[in-house]
């Protein structure tokens, strides 16, 4: 079951409160939205990449940086709590509207999160075309420590272990792996995107490992200046960076 033609939905409202205007904020040279772009833009599976957006100052950035903005968001899906599945919804059918065609899956890049590479793109997209039975693909990786083990929580006033059960692992090397969505890419096949009424997470879904050091967040000052130096310092490289 393929899933080209693939849309790449780069999401961006104006509204940010936790670090105002952090989109177009530049990270090693570049406004942190332009990494999404020129990411998407060196990767061969992607048929068409669009920023939805609220605001004409993030799209005229986006713009200058590669981004096409065929339609702004309206204002009902950029508030603090619209879900970003209704913004992903909203962009499928708007962009099958304005060019004509039918997509068949919609990748996410989250530009917070701008830490994926175009190989990671591949295969995810690889993946989903491999196993018809999948509704989609999930950036994840391994954290620093494992939850089973380290996670807890306060019952009664004692320490309680956050997962039930996870007191039978008596050794490291028996502990099962676990991973953590990160937010570096989010791939879904169109028809199971469009009939989603709650969770996009109710779906048969992949996980794609992304590198732990590559997992980059961004929602405050802090997040941001972490990244910058990570890429200053040669920790993350950036394909796109190479020759600028």
């Amino acid at each position: 079951m393929t899933v080209r033609p693939l849309l790449c939905v780069i999401p961006a409202r104006g509204g940010s409160k936790g670090l105002p205007g952090k989109n177009i904020r530049p990270l090693a040279g570049l406004p942190l939205i332009a990494h999404s772009i020129r990411c998407a833009a060196m990767s061969p599976v992607i048929d068409r990449t669009i920023i939805s957006t609220d605001s004409e100052e993030i799209a005229a950035v986006a713009r200058a940086n590669g981004g096409e903005t065929p339609f702004m968001r309206p204002a009902e899906l950029a508030s603090d709590t619209a879900p970003m599945l209704g913004v992903l919804q909203h962009a499928l059918t708007e962009a099958e509207r304005v060019d004509g065609r039918r997509y068949e899956a919609l990748l996410l890049l989250d530009p917070t999160s701008p830490g994926r590479l175009p190989e990671d793109i591949s295969k995810a997209e690889a993946m989903l075309e491999a196993d018809a039975g999948a509704d989609g693909v999930v950036g994840v990786s391994r954290p620093e420590f494992n939850p089973l083990w380290h996670c807890v929580v306060e019952q009664d006033g004692y320490m309680a272990p956050l997962i039930a059960g996870a007191g039978k692992f008596t050794r490291r090397q028996e502990l099962p792996d676990v991973f953590r969505i990160n937010a570096t890419l989010y791939l879904w096949r169109r028809d199971y995107l469009l009939g989603v009424k709650s969770s996009w997470m109710d779906g048969r879904l992949r996980l794609l490992e992304v590198p732990e050091a590559r997992a980059i967040h961004i929602d405050d000052a802090d997040e941001f200046a972490r990244a910058d130096l990570m890429v200053l310092h040669g920790l993350v490289r950036f394909p796109w960076l190479e020759n600028t």
